[in-house]
């Protein structure tokens, strides 16, 4: 799988001194989904802007599709539709003339049958006529994704495409995401929902103050990160962990012991658990096994990386 987008030494810096990006370097292979996560002020916006040539870089390099971003403006910015934070829509235009506009401003030739094709994709083409002001948060939301696909991208940048809608919109624009892959399309999004990344993204991006801290296939990255940990249910609440079972990694929860283990070891010492708490005299009644969310691996890596500085 070819990249489309390649990003190299990408630094960004204000009069002030501030340092927004710090030498990103990113690739984007053609009709993935990546999931940028990070808290407040990482940078994310700043390098979706960046990328998409609306900010110019203090220093490094964009290319999508092979066309410097930069020296190939034109080209490059062809390629790419952008979905802003902000809903920025004229709110007395009708839909349907709002995706035509965005698609003869790029130079592409009338074609009421491809927009068609957008609107019924997104719900929105029994709202075509109506003007923008009428609609709801979400289907606003909906209709700047048709704007920016009106005139074909190849890549398509989200930029926190949930924020305000409810969790059935919100679901309703996971599915929207998912055909827009299938149609060839690479999305990259940015998004404060970290469940939003586990359900939909190929590939996770972590980035903090500037950094990306790491960009990895999500399910290597949550077996290659993610803890287990084993809830043992038992008989008669505890109140304290015996004595014996000091050399495990346990705790209590409601009175109910946890255990948590590597999946990564060769051994993850389950067995030998279970022998010694029988030895103890502990009755357990059910085991339950449970994943480390991707939350938790977020949050202990931006906990990293600041406790390092």
């Amino acid at each position: 799988m070819t990249n489309i987008v390649e990003v190299a030494g990408l630094s960004k810096r204000y009069a002030g001194g501030f340092e927004a990006l710090k030498s990103v370097d990113l690739s984007i292979k053609s009709g993935e989904i990546i999931a940028l996560l990070g808290p407040n002020g990482a940078g994310k916006t700043t390098l979706i802007s960046t990328i998409c040539g609306i900010t110019r870089p203090t220093s490094g390099t964009v290319k999508i599709g092979g066309f410097d971003n930069q020296t190939e403006f034109r080209a490059a910015r062809s390629l790419v539709g952008l979905v802003p934070q902000e809903i920025n829509l004229e709110p007395f235009e009708k839909v349907i003339n709002t995706v035509r506009f965005s698609r003869g401003l790029f130079g592409k030739s009338a074609d009421d049958a491809y927009l068609e094709k957008i609107l019924r994709s997104l719900s929105l083409w029994d709202k075509k006529d109506s003007k923008i002001m009428m609609l709801s948060g979400g289907m606003k939301r909906r209709v700047l994704i048709a704007k920016a696909l009106a005139y074909e991208p190849r890549v398509l940048f989200l930029d926190e495409p949930s924020a305000g809608v409810d969790v059935e919109l919100r679901k309703d624009m996971w599915e929207v995401v998912a055909k827009l892959k299938q149609d060839g399309v690479t999305i990259i999004l940015t998004t404060h929902y970290i469940e939003e990344a586990e359900a939909i993204a190929d590939r996770i991006g972590i980035i903090a103050k500037g950094e990306i801290l790491l960009i990895e296939d999500k399910d290597h990255l949550m077996k290659r990160m993610g803890k287990k940990s084993l809830k043992i249910e038992l008989s008669e609440p505890a109140t304290v962990i015996p004595d014996t079972l000091n050399d495990y990694d346990l705790t209590l929860e409601d009175g109910h012991l946890v255990y948590s283990y590597d999946t990564q070891t060769d051994r993850t010492g389950i067995t030998r658990l279970l022998a010694d708490l029988q030895k103890s005299g502990l009755k357990l009644t059910d085991l339950q096994s449970q994943q480390s969310s991707l939350e938790e691996i977020f949050v202990s890596l931006v906990a990293e990386q600041e406790g390092a500085e």
